[in-house]
């Protein structure tokens, strides 16, 4: 809740033993950095706010648009662990909905190191959930009664320097990364603004 406006550092989930001590070191125990590289990082913000990247955008109807997030994706060599499914919009929503996710391999994606898997045509089914603040804390609002489902899932293989689009309603996963090499990620996520 307090990483929107900031870069922060997000450890894996098992990255910390039963005592509070790392198990690897630290440079090897980051899951991800984010999630306003985009706003405060001049690297990032100058790659995100490309004219490629707006032009990319508008080509896919966010003519009007900010970026809400950023993330730098580690998925470290044999720790980098699974992101359950889920639709993007969950944690961006709009009315309409409006979320549409770029994610750069900055290293090849295969099964092996844990690459995004997808379900074709999946755009096309309801938000499940929506995350909200509740009180001092948030909460999942359920909006649709089916659970999302890992049937007819493909793996999204591919090349360091692609560009993966996902649509917010789209469910999408990775599994562990129990290959001997990481697999790094950029992503920024955008929503209409107008």
């Amino acid at each position: 809740l307090h990483s929107g406006d900031k870069i922060r550092f997000f450890f894996e989930k098992d990255a910390f033993d039963e005592s509070g001590t790392l198990r690897q070191p630290i440079e090897i125990s980051l899951n991800k950095i984010g999630h306003a590289l985009h706003d405060l990082d001049p690297v990032f913000n100058d790659f995100s706010r490309s004219p490629q990247l707006k032009k990319l955008a508008a080509d896919l109807g966010l003519h009007d648009h900010v970026i809400m997030q950023s993330m730098y994706i580690f998925k470290h060599a044999k720790i980098g662990g699974i992101v359950d499914i889920h639709q993007d919009a969950t944690f961006l929503y709009t009315e309409p909905d409006s979320c549409i996710g770029f994610w750069f391999a900055l290293e090849d994606a295969t099964k092996e190191n844990g690459c995004l898997w997808a379900r074709p045509g999946g755009h096309h089914t309801p938000l499940r959930e929506r995350f909200h603040r509740s009180g001092n804390g948030t909460a999942m609002q359920q909006l649709h009664p089916e659970p999302l489902s890992m049937d007819n899932m493909m793996p999204l293989e591919v090349k360091k320097g692609t560009c993966i689009v996902l649509h917010g309603l789209l469910p999408h996963y990775s599994l562990p990364n129990t290959s001997g090499r990481s697999r790094q990620a950029y992503s920024i996520h955008c929503v209409h603004i107008s």
